[in-house]
């Protein structure tokens, strides 16, 4: 893969090509959107390109070469001067065996696997590049620790934080970097790639609205489904529950709801054998808490000119019956509702609890009911 492979997200591409051909590339970028959108497969390229020996320009685009001795052991993973870092990296401080896998990034990484490291000089190449990912899950202990060096860095370094939550980054950590804006990816682009991937039919065109433009959700659930995770038929099955819940089916709703997210996260976790168990099951969660949103989003945009373009365009009698007792405002509330409940999931709330009080919330109506 290369630069030039990247779709979709051409005006980043373009502002680092820029940066390069004025040799005025900044010492660090934030890579800001959502989740799966390419951010990581272009910060990847991009540290290949900055770290590699002999780079091509074509037509003004300039790209890794892919046979020098750089760009053979940054493809075989084993590049010295090219470091991924994750906060699961924990494990591997000098204190952090047997501790349990972090929900927040944690100091102890920042500064082993990137202070300490700062200082070496490159092995290979002109450059070290560091890639953090999940940049918006540095607490604030870690955001300061990494201040001194994103203002001062080594000339050889390149640090790039990816963050899909740019206001959980502190004003200082923003300030010393130059932001990068990626844009969703384009509902045909999806649909394609999750039938190159085996996916046909409905399945393609739903998972591909619900992901909102990520492409590496829409995989994700992609793969969910071609491994028999039984997600579409769980999200089918859930929303003609929630079409007509009364709130008396409310708790029995969130016991099977429960059991489904239990389901969907153990086929997860087989194909994902490298994330955690907890952040996994948390994921799954919020994919079933993703489903209800997107059937409250299209409750509210039922009666607008566009109302073909529903996310959940397979189920529109069961959007109906749901827009029935639930007018606009109401949804926008229960929108709202579902958000806090994922922002939940995220602490590590208890599961039961959280799918309880989702549905709890979703059975009343303030429509008087005939």
């Amino acid at each position: 893969m290369s630069l030039k492979d990247i779709f979709c997200q051409d005006n980043a591409i373009s502002i680092l090509q820029r940066a390069y051909a004025s040799d005025k590339s900044p010492h660090a970028y934030i890579f800001a959107g959502a989740e799966g959108i390419g951010k990581f497969k272009t910060a990847r390229e991009w540290a290949r390109l900055l770290l590699c020996n002999s780079i091509v320009t074509e037509d003004g685009f300039s790209d890794s070469c892919g046979s020098c001795q750089s760009c053979r052991m940054f493809d075989a993973g084993s590049h010295p001067d090219f470091h991924h870092i994750y906060k699961e990296l924990l494990e591997f401080t000098t204190d952090g065996k047997g501790r349990k896998p972090p929900l927040k990034f944690p100091i102890d990484v920042v500064r082993e696997f990137v202070i300490d490291k700062v200082s070496n000089k490159p092995g290979v190449s002109q450059r070290k590049v560091f890639v953090l990912t999940e940049g918006e899950k540095l607490n604030i202990e870690s955001q300061n620790c990494l201040l001194k060096v994103l203002e001062e860095p080594p000339e050889y370094c390149t640090i790039i934080l990816l963050c899909a939550r740019m206001e959980r980054l502190l004003p200082t950590t923003k300030s010393r970097c130059q932001i990068i804006r990626f844009l969703p990816i384009a509902e045909e682009r999806i649909i394609d790639k999750l039938k190159r991937m085996g996916l046909n039919g409905r399945k393609s065109q739903y998972f591909a609205r619900l992901a909102q433009g990520s492409l590496g959700q829409a995989c994700q659930w992609a793969q969910l489904e071609l491994a028999d995770a039984e997600l579409y038929q769980t999200k089918k099955e859930l929303l003609s529950s929630v079409a007509g819940l009364e709130y008396a089916d409310a708790l029995e709703l969130a016991e099977w709801l429960m059991g489904e997210s239990k389901k969907i996260a153990a086929v997860w976790a087989e194909l994902d054998e490298n994330t955690s168990k907890k952040d996994i099951s948390r994921r799954a969660a919020k994919t079933l808490v993703q489903v209800i949103t997107s059937a409250l989003h299209d409750t509210m945009t039922l009666n607008l000119p566009r109302s073909e373009n529903l996310i959940n365009f397979d189920q529109k009698e069961q959007i109906k019956k749901l827009a029935q007792r639930l007018g606009p405002e109401e949804a926008a509330e229960k929108i709202a509702g579902a958000y806090q409940t994922m922002r939940w999931i995220e602490s590590a709330v208890n599961e039961r609890l959280i799918f309880e009080q989702l549905l709890l919330n979703l059975a009343v109506s303030d429509k008087i009911k005939i």
